[in-house]
């Protein structure tokens, strides 16, 4: 009886200790990561999960299966608490959501938060934008960093972007604007502020930080063999509810483990309660309407009313469509009855139909000029 009973003050002050370390009394954050699809192999996978449970967190890994098996598991985990959150190098993501990749400035070797590397949170180029400057917020906070400094990417549309944001600023909404290290100046960071990082938060679209995101984590070793940083980051939507974060097929072990690392960081910080709170200040400011308007000014003066077939399962890919021309290359399917969704894959925009109707799906995409091949 005694001895029972000192097990369990050991276990009790073991889970003190535990939760002191990493700021989760429930134990440590239970991170799943997908092995499989990795261009290094799965025991380099393996590595980086062993060097992220080093770092206070319960890895959990998947190897062995396939993609789609490894995807079904983990949504498994995340669904039954198995798993708080998940890292993985191959996930598909709805319009709406985009990740916030996290890598280590050169220059001054401390974190930046670039919104976004993959998915997209919009169809339009702007409105997209200004969305992921939210995100980047959500993510920056999540992981400790109280209130973020936030620069524009000097890329086509940042005028815009900033003008919304300070739209919304102005009606409440707390944004740090970063300044440029350049001598002029301003919220828009040129190529230099990238390296040096005056802000916490990047904003730029989804291609240009995927990009950034591949530069920055592999120019060590020529792009192959991505060393530093902490991956392409978590999905982040309004209504995002579970946590999946994405790593490169070329990743290596020290970026996978540091992405399981910000997956623990942004479990610890509640990262669901910041995005509730974040996305509930923002569109008290109007971000809604400042969205609509953005979108107005960019649509059509006629569009063709297309009602959507009746839903069925879609998981055969259809890439190689301009991110702008997404929404009509899905109404163009439904006209011909074909059911279709519009999505973010691993290399960009994507629309999802049933298995049956693929190849029809190809060609009529193809004869409309949505796809070359």
């Amino acid at each position: 009886m005694e001895a029972t009973i000192k097990k369990i003050i050991a276990k009790t002050f073991d889970e003190l200790a535990t939760g002191l370390e990493t700021g989760s009394f429930g134990g440590a954050p239970k991170i799943a990561l997908m092995g499989v699809g990795s261009e290094h192999g799965e025991a380099e996978m393996q590595e980086g999960a062993d060097m992220a449970a080093s770092r206070g967190l319960e890895a959990k890994f998947i190897g062995g299966v396939t993609e789609a098996e490894a995807t079904e598991i983990i949504e498994k985990m995340l669904k039954s608490g198995e798993a708080d959150g998940a890292v993985a190098m191959h996930y598909t993501f709805p319009i709406g959501v985009a990740t916030v990749g996290k890598v280590v400035t050169p220059a001054t070797g401390r974190s930046l938060y670039i919104t976004t590397t993959t998915g997209s949170s919009a169809t339009d180029r702007v409105a997209a934008m200004v969305r992921n400057a939210i995100y980047g917020i959500i993510a920056a906070k999540a992981s400790g960093v109280a209130n973020p400094s936030v620069g524009i990417l000097n890329i086509d549309g940042a005028r815009q972007v900033e003008r919304a944001l300070r739209e919304i600023a102005d009606n409440g909404y707390n944004i740090n604007f970063a300044q440029s290290k350049r001598s002029d100046g301003g919220v828009f960071m040129r190529g230099n502020d990238v390296l040096n990082n005056p802000c916490d938060v990047l904003v730029c679209d989804s291609l240009t930080g995927n990009v950034l995101m591949k530069l920055l984590s592999g120019f060590t070793t020529g792009g192959s063999y991505e060393a530093t940083g902490f991956g392409y980051g978590p999905g982040i939507g309004e209504n995002s509810d579970q946590l999946v974060l994405i790593v490169s097929r070329a990743s290596g072990a020290p970026v996978v483990a540091g992405a399981m690392e910000y997956a623990a960081q942004l479990v610890k910080g509640d990262w669901k309660k910041v995005l509730k709170a974040e996305f509930a200040a923002a569109n008290a400011a109007g971000l809604r309407a400042v969205l609509e308007k953005i979108t107005e000014k960019s649509a059509p003066v006629a569009t063709e009313t297309v009602v959507a077939p009746p839903k069925e399962i879609v998981t055969a890919e259809i890439s190689g469509i301009e991110i702008t021309e997404l929404d009509d290359a899905v109404n163009v399917l439904w006209k011909a009855s074909i059911y279709a969704e519009s999505g973010m894959g691993c290399t960009g925009p994507i629309v999802l139909v049933n298995e049956s109707k693929l190849e029809t799906a190809q060609k009529i995409l193809k004869d409309a000029g949505f796809v070359s091949e």
